[in-house]
């Protein structure tokens, strides 16, 4: 059914970086493939947020960072929990770390940058991984009145999905738009982002039924 868009509704474009997509050190299967729709569809916004990972050298959810560990199946116990580790990704000011060029959303309004802190990883856009340290991104929304968010881009059982289930808990109205975004798909890592989703309300929709209005 398609869905009528408000004054009062975000688009949120997470982590369309380089090194989340083919080519990348850390990429998502097909992550290139929602670049089009993605770009088609902010144009049907009027508030667009895109936010960027931003980690320093020696992060600490780098397995490089500890030596002996492996990306993707070893994790390390932090003072936040259980932290997997991934290979050197999104570093600052390198080239993976840029936003892709052909993601052109000329009117987005602001990019947040996360995981900037040596000692604690990021996945969502409004909380650090100790689910304490907010990123303003709650604040800058609520002064500015928007209050519906949908939810695109890389990965969906990671960023995507954290931060749409962060927005439902800070009390904002939240929407993951499927078809435009992909998942790192670790064992289990999608089911746990379907059931987090069913359990705080946070809906799950194609982008088919914004593009058609």
């Amino acid at each position: 059914m398609p869905m009528t868009l408000r004054p009062t509704d975000a688009l949120l474009v997470i982590d369309m970086q380089r090194d989340f997509l083919p080519g990348g050190s850390l990429a998502v299967k097909d992550g290139d493939a929602i670049i089009p729709g993605i770009t088609a569809l902010a144009a049907c916004f009027d508030h667009v947020i895109l936010t960027q990972d931003w980690h320093p050298r020696g992060h600490i959810s780098f397995a490089t960072t500890h030596p002996g560990k492996q990306p993707f199946t070893d994790t390390i116990e932090s003072t936040y929990g259980t932290q997997v580790l991934w290979p050197d990704h999104c570093v600052q000011g390198t080239r993976g770390a840029e936003l892709h060029p052909d993601l052109n959303i000329p009117h987005a309004e602001l990019i947040l940058r996360k995981g900037f802190r040596l000692d604690i990883d990021s996945y969502s856009a409004f909380t650090e991984n100790d689910q304490r340290t907010p990123t303003g991104l709650a604040g800058y929304l609520r002064e500015r009145g928007l209050t519906r968010l949908f939810f695109t881009g890389l990965a969906y059982d990671f960023c995507v999905g954290f931060s749409a289930l962060a927005a439902a808990r800070l009390g904002f109205e939240s929407i993951v738009i499927e078809d435009l975004s992909r998942a790192v798909n670790l064992p289990g890592t999608v089911n746990a982002a379907n059931s987090g989703f069913a359990s705080t309300g946070v809906q799950r929709i194609l982008s088919t039924g914004l593009l058609s209005q």
